[in-house]
């Protein structure tokens, strides 16, 4: 997608710069621009590294959007009601509650007893490649890898996957309302309400003390569970983001190493480089390229005056490229350090699984760097349109087995 240039284009779609099959150099100029740039409908950008880290963090900012604005981009049906019910954009103490009850299967020490069996599927989702000498790496690893790990952790069985995925990649056009056409908010509605009725029996049905997330909810006293109906919300929005942000993160890291043949060959030679490597590509071609927040008083952001209100696009995607942060900001460095990326946010919504997200791509490149001795575009790849998630439909890749 090419854009027009921003100095003749002073409302500028951030949605056109998340959606671009290269969106820095768009956001070099934005930067040139000024820290706070104004978008399309009274919305306001912020791009610079400094600004967008500062305002994760400022309570003066909320994440929850004012029923309105929710129902001009989603109707009225069961799809509205679920971005005002999760932690992405509840304030304390909504959000403080629901994130303690969520985050009892997310702690570093959790996540890593789970290491072996996360290493075991990884091997087994890479197990037909090596016979075949080629894989899609996104229908073939980078989605089934984070959704059968996040369907295990919440207590969705394995044989039910083939029925719930296909409603949660309709759940997700719930957080790209800008590009849902009307006529597609009933397939959306229909998702949510599938879900929610399918999460409710998986969490009556649960057997407390399970190690699963619905166990553990099972477990919990009813006076400390707090709404069902939000629970279940928090549950599905769980699934969403964990197999998205690790789809592009698998989707975008390997696109990055295979533009990079020197820095693949960095992480064949020493593969402990994995761990600052997933913080590059984190940093490089973040898998969320912004966030939004709505104005609760009068704020000044970069000598402008924001009323309440209004709605501020924090680019991470820009502020990842920022070169008063990072030097030489447009260059992988699988070695980086320090790399203060905002790849997992910040602030209070800082991502709930990041532990469990590091886990899978520190597994995936290992494998995929050691493995494999060749790995080669096989085709045309294709890049997803989303205004905030980027990541691949399809990357066709030839490989050869070490």
């Amino acid at each position: 997608m090419t854009l027009p240039d921003a100095a003749a284009r002073p409302r500028i779609a951030a949605v056109d710069l998340a959606c671009a099959d290269d969106p820095y150099p768009e956001y070099e100029r934005l930067r040139a621009l000024g820290p706070v740039l104004r978008g399309e409908f009274g919305q306001w950008l912020v791009v610079d590294h400094a600004a967008v880290s500062a305002l994760l963090r400022d309570g003066r900012l909320a994440s929850h959007f004012p029923r309105e604005f929710i129902r001009l981009t989603l109707g009225d049906g069961p799809a509205a009601e679920f971005p005002s019910r999760i932690v992405l954009t509840q304030d304390p103490p909504e959000h403080t509650h629901a994130r303690r009850i969520l985050g009892q299967a997310f702690g570093t020490p959790q996540v890593r007893a789970m290491t072996p069996a996360v290493s075991a599927l990884v091997d087994g989702l890479l197990a037909p490649a090596r016979e075949a000498g080629r894989l899609d790496l996104v229908a073939e690893l980078a989605v089934p890898l984070p959704v059968t790990v996040i369907c295990r952790l919440i207590g969705i069985p394995d044989a039910d996957r083939e029925e719930v995925l296909p409603r949660v990649i309709d759940l997700a056009r719930v957080f790209d309302a800008a590009n849902l056409r009307p006529d597609e908010r009933d397939g959306v509605d229909a998702a949510v309400a599938w879900l929610r009725g399918y999460v409710t029996a998986l969490l009556r049905d649960a057997p407390a003390g399970e190690t699963t997330l619905a166990g553990m909810v099972a477990a919990t006293p009813p006076g400390q569970r707090g709404d069902v109906a939000t629970i279940v919300d928090n549950l599905l929005f769980l699934f969403h983001a964990g197999f998205e942000t690790t789809m592009g993160l698998v989707s975008n890291g390997c696109t990055a190493l295979l533009r990079h043949p020197d820095q693949l060959e960095r992480l064949r030679r020493d593969p402990a480089l994995v761990r600052p490597a997933v913080d590059e590509f984190l940093r490089f071609d973040s898998p969320i390229q912004n966030a939004i927040r709505v104005a609760r008083e009068p704020i000044e952001i970069g000598g402008h005056k924001i009323r309440a209100g209004r709605s501020v696009m924090l680019l991470l995607g820009a502020a990842n490229r920022d070169p008063a942060v990072f030097d030489r900001p447009a260059e992988l460095d699988l070695s980086r350090a320090p790399n203060p990326h905002l790849g997992f946010g910040g602030g209070l919504h800082h991502c709930l699984g990041t532990a469990l997200a590091r886990l899978m791509g520190e597994l995936t490149f290992t494998a995929l760097a050691t493995g494999f001795r060749d790995i080669a575009l096989d085709g045309d790849a294709l890049r997803r349109q989303h205004g905030s998630l980027r990541s691949f439909e399809r990357l066709p890749l030839a490989v050869r087995p070490a």
